[in-house]
Formats: C-alpha cells, sequence, structure tokens
C-alpha cells in the first residue's frame, strides 16, 4: 500500500489576516506571505503543518459555514503539554471554547476551541 504524509490544509476565509492572525495570536503559527500571479498569499506554519488561506470574494459561490456538528470532517487537532495551563492562555486570549477542558478516557485530556469561519480546533495532551 502507498505510504500516506500529511502535506497542508486548505482553509477558506472572507478575510484571511484577520484569519491568520487568529492563528497567529491562539497557537503561535507563523505567517508566511508571499506574492503569487501579482496577489498576496497568506499561508501558515503550525505544528509542521502548512495552511494555505484561499480569500473569498463577497460575491463569490461559496457556501458560508456549516454549523457544528455536521457531516464530513469534523475538526483539527493541536497537540501540547501542560494543557491546563494551555487552556488558560487561550481563554486569556479570548479563545471561544465549545468544549471545556475534560479527560474523555485514562491519560487524554481535550478541549476544543471555535476559530474563525467556525473551524473547530482541538487541544489536547496525551499523559502517560
Amino acid at each position: 500500500m502507498a505510504k500516506f504524509t500529511c502535506d497542508h490544509m486548505h482553509l477558506r476565509s472572507p478575510d484571511p489576516e484577520a484569519t491568520a492572525k487568529y492563528y497567529e495570536k491562539m497557537f503561535g503559527a507563523e505567517i508566511v506571505r508571499t506574492t503569487q500571479g501579482g496577489e498576496t498569499r497568506i499561508d501558515l506554519k503550525l505544528g509542521g503543518m502548512d495552511i494555505f488561506i484561499a480569500p473569498v470574494a463577497a460575491n463569490s459561490k461559496v457556501n458560508p459555514p456549516p454549523a457544528t456538528p455536521y457531516q464530513g470532517l469534523d475538526h483539527f487537532g493541536l497537540s501540547v503539554t501542560n494543557i491546563e495551563e494551555v487552556v488558560a492562555e487561550l481563554k486569556a486570549k479570548g479563545a471561544e471554547f465549545t468544549m471545556e477542558l475534560n479527560e474523555v478516557r485514562p491519560g487524554v485530556f481535550i478541549s476544543f476551541v471555535r476559530g474563525p469561519q467556525g473551524v473547530s480546533i482541538e487541544v489536547l495532551e496525551r499523559k502517560a
């Protein structure tokens, strides 16, 4: 069987700059600005993954974000250490939590944050 590795995640946003700033503020993402075809492109590097942010024009035919929960891709997860401190830091930065910190099974602690355009982001720690 072929070996697959993660290459990127792609987000669509009516305000790529604000979306990039959110991920930078909340999760320490690195914002990467380049020029492509004469247009500014905003990407992120977060947790070893490239995140591409595509602009959505006001008159485009791109659908609005669905209300959660919904079928299909549900969320992406970011692994951390010292999750209690991370959650407190995110709250101090104004993150909107959709699930407070809890232990879902022995040694696995999770919480969920709502990002721009309703993206669901899991913050988790697997403790020994």
